[in-house]
């Protein structure tokens, strides 16, 4: 068998889709089972001829039915070497699908990974059930997502189709209407977003799925702008939110944080420097403050905001704020 994982997948899939139609009556061909995987009928046409050539697969096909067949029943694939490392990385992945529950991808995957399980050795020399028994996902909280809205966004983003969408910002009860060119779709804290032209704002804006009411496509067409890249549009962000002025931030830690702060990477472009009373400072750039505010404010006492000025004067705010509500 080929060491190709992706193209692995693939006779697993054309060997079950060959079977399935054996045994329905109705036999998978190039066009069906491209259709089925979303390649091309030349990749599955070279996978089979890999078949047929390599792998001595008795595959024939029935010019009546117009679809292939095994001329012997008894053939199997070859057994497929799967190291006790590589079953652990199958079994963990399919746990931490539960954070892509909100999703419609979740069902799509979830059947991918059943598909693998299915096509393994029916004797394995480890057991996977301890995956089930010793390691937990936590899923972060995640917004629901209505799977027909899903799938007419992916629609417009996959065929480069402009969508007309019904938006609800936070706080507004009647929505508007927006004309959007997809551009890409991002997954942050259990939240799926839209980046996209908005034709109301004129500029590229970012919509979370979870708030688009209806959508459907315009019957226009777009072409994503050759100067657009995810990478640079969100440019130093931090989190999901994009501004157009970048703010060198820095944030002084108590010493009781600094072994927290250490630990992680918060920022790509993050610096530290330890000081002498045991705290941390960390810096990074960013052109958004507001989850960086709502990052600082989760971490209690013993935080300081050192600058920028603005992002200093807005947590004082909030905090005094937050104390009349016990007052």
């Amino acid at each position: 068998m080929t060491g190709n994982k992706a193209q692995l997948q693939r006779l697993i899939f054309i060997d079950r889709m060959i079977r399935d139609g054996m045994h329905s009556g109705r036999l998978a061909n190039c066009a069906t089972m491209a259709t089925a995987y979303e390649v091309s009928a030349k990749s599955i046409r070279r996978d089979i001829d890999y078949l047929k050539n390599q792998c001595d697969a008795p595959i024939a096909y029935d010019c009546r039915r117009y679809g292939y067949l095994y001329t012997e029943a008894s053939y199997s694939l070859p057994a497929m070497h799967i190291s006790e490392s590589d079953l652990f990385a199958i079994s963990l992945a399919r746990k931490t699908l539960r954070q892509y529950e909100n999703s419609p991808l979740y069902h799509k995957l979830a059947s991918v990974f059943k598909k693998i399980e299915a096509s393994l050795p029916e004797r394995i020399s480890v057991d996977p059930a301890w995956v089930d028994e010793r390691m937990t996902v936590f899923p972060e909280s995640r917004s629901a997502i209505d799977p027909t809205i899903w799938d007419k966004v992916a629609e417009g983003l996959r065929h480069g189709r402009q969508l007309a969408i019904h938006y609800l910002k936070p706080g507004d009860e009647d929505g508007s209407d927006r004309l959007v060119d997809p551009y890409h779709i991002v997954s942050f804290q259990g939240e799926w977003y839209l980046i996209g032209h908005c034709h109301l704002r004129r500029e590229v804006r970012t919509f979370a799925i979870s708030r688009v009411r209806a959508v459907r496509t315009s019957g226009e067409d777009f072409v994503i702008p050759a100067e657009f890249s995810f990478e640079k549009f969100s440019g130093h962000h931090f989190g999901i939110f994009q501004g157009d002025r970048d703010f060198v931030v820095k944030i002084l830690f108590s010493p009781q944080h600094r072994p927290y702060v250490e630990e992680r990477e918060w920022h790509r472009d993050q610096a530290l420097e330890r000081q002498a009373d045991g705290g941390i400072l960390l810096s990074f750039t960013s052109n958004h403050l507001f989850e960086v505010k709502r990052w600082v404010l989760s971490w209690g006492a013993g935080v300081k905001v050192l600058a920028p000025p603005e992002l200093a004067a807005d947590l004082q705010e909030e905090l005094q704020k937050a104390l009349q509500a016990y007052a």
